[in-house]
């Protein structure tokens, strides 16, 4: 089929294979690995936030020290995310082993969090791979649109992805709650769909700014480049992110476990699948106007406005008291997510020199990444459990964790709004 298609049109073909299985692994898999971590293995909320902290420390520290290094020195994209892929799947088999020997649940889940530590370190390497070649294939004017086209394709991936892994956590209704993790299930899929996402990557180009040919110059106000060391505006942009992103995704590994509560919603991991699916379907639309906005409007602002809805997404979950403000809520969570992704990344690659993508875009994955562990561990998780330790309801206590992720969000679009202002004023 390929061979009618265009060189840019068979790029993207693969990356957007790639993109599909990824999102489908990551969804089908941590989606439900929180509930499995608290319910079945009995671990407390601040330790089920471990199994993502601990693994995106080391991936920050690989990306930005190790595998960063590497794709600058050796202009190495597409090998980085390869070998990323193909070695996280079979440590995964590694990891899925090793938790089913110790007859102690405790054991098995910190046997977990440690695997999967270890796993990330593998997965460093695709995901500063990636980042570096989407920015060495397209264009500065292209990038937010090439981002929500691939969220869009992306969201097909978590439909399917939650499906599967709502239906295989308890055995299509037919076991008990956790049978797919504890059986192995979901850790065979998501090692397959690695092993398989790698193949259309030997379709794509290497990348790198020998093979694309970028002239060295700051894309921002194609002018010089800028020094290599990182810029005053660049560094501004990462502390805005760092509120952005840990305020929207602290909640994320525990937004399943309050959803399934006894005293609260109590929603069946079918429900569950339903409830994140509505995220899943808005992402999908959302991904396809994100090209028209960023043709109208500046990444910066664009911007803004996704993180004020994102600051509402939290506030509804946070006052709710049925399930019809929480569908609608997670409808508008991935609109705010699919476009805080994409014009932060297409923000970042303005403002980062062409040969220095491995590591600055490794600094702005540390953003990303680091916000999906460590504030649910220092911040969410710690506020659910002490509040129930001084005899709050697990309702009120976690609803108190998405308050904090609200505030912590609005202190990002703060600093974002004064920024944005001094930009056009041109202080």
């Amino acid at each position: 089929m390929t061979r009618f298609l265009s060189k840019e049109q068979k790029n993207f073909f693969n990356i957007s294979s790639f993109q599909i299985l990824a999102m489908f692994r990551r969804t089908m898999f941590y989606g439900f690995l929180s509930i499995y971590l608290r319910f079945f293995l009995g671990m407390s909320v601040t330790e089920t936030t471990f199994f993502v902290t601990f693994p995106i420390i080391l991936n920050v520290v690989f990306q930005t020290f190790v595998w960063g290094k590497l794709s600058d020195k050796r202009q190495l994209r597409r090998t980085l995310i390869i070998v990323g892929e193909i070695s996280a799947a079979i440590t995964t088999l590694l990891v899925w082993y090793l938790h089913i020997l110790p007859e102690s649940k405790t054991t098995a889940g910190w046997i977990i969090i440690l695997g999967l530590s270890f796993v990330e370190i593998y997965w460093s390497m695709s995901n500063v791979g990636w980042s570096a070649l989407l920015s060495d294939l397209y264009p500065d004017k292209e990038r937010a649109g090439i981002q929500g086209r691939l969220q869009s394709i992306g969201a097909v991936g978590r439909i399917v992805g939650v499906w599967i892994g709502g239906a295989m956590y308890d055995g299509f209704a037919h076991y008990y709650e956790g049978w797919g993790f504890a059986q192995g299930g979901l850790f065979f899929i998501a090692s397959a769909a690695m092993l398989i996402s790698t193949i259309p990557m030997f379709f794509v180009p290497e990348g790198g700014i020998k093979q694309t040919g970028e002239k060295k110059e700051n894309e921002l106000t194609s002018k010089p480049a800028v020094d290599p060391a990182i810029s005053r505006k660049f560094r501004l942009f990462l502390i805005v992110m760092v509120f952005i992103n840990f305020g929207q995704n602290s909640i994320a590994l525990i937004k399943s476990q309050y959803l399934v509560l006894d005293g609260g919603f109590d929603v069946s991991s079918e429900t569950l699948g339903y409830i994140i699916n509505m995220a899943s379907v808005s992402m999908f639309i959302a991904g396809l106007f994100i090209k028209r906005l960023s043709d109208r409007w500046r990444d910066d602002i664009l911007l803004l406005w996704s993180t004020l809805l994102g600051i509402a997404y939290l506030v509804i979950f946070a006052v709710a008291d049925d399930l019809y403000p929480i569908y609608l809520s997670n409808f508008f969570s991935s609109f705010a997510w699919v476009g805080i992704f994409a014009f932060s990344y297409s923000y970042a690659a303005r403002l980062i020199p062409p040969e220095k993508r491995g590591r600055q875009f490794a600094l702005f994955n540390a953003t990303f990444f680091l916000s999906w562990g460590v504030p649910a561990t220092f911040i969410a998780g710690p506020i659910v459990d002490l509040l129930i330790k001084s005899g709050a309801t697990e309702v009120f206590a976690y609803r108190m964790s998405f308050v904090a992720a609200a505030i912590l969000m609005s202190v990002g679009a703060v600093i974002l709004l004064f920024s944005i202002r001094a930009n056009s004023t041109g202080e």
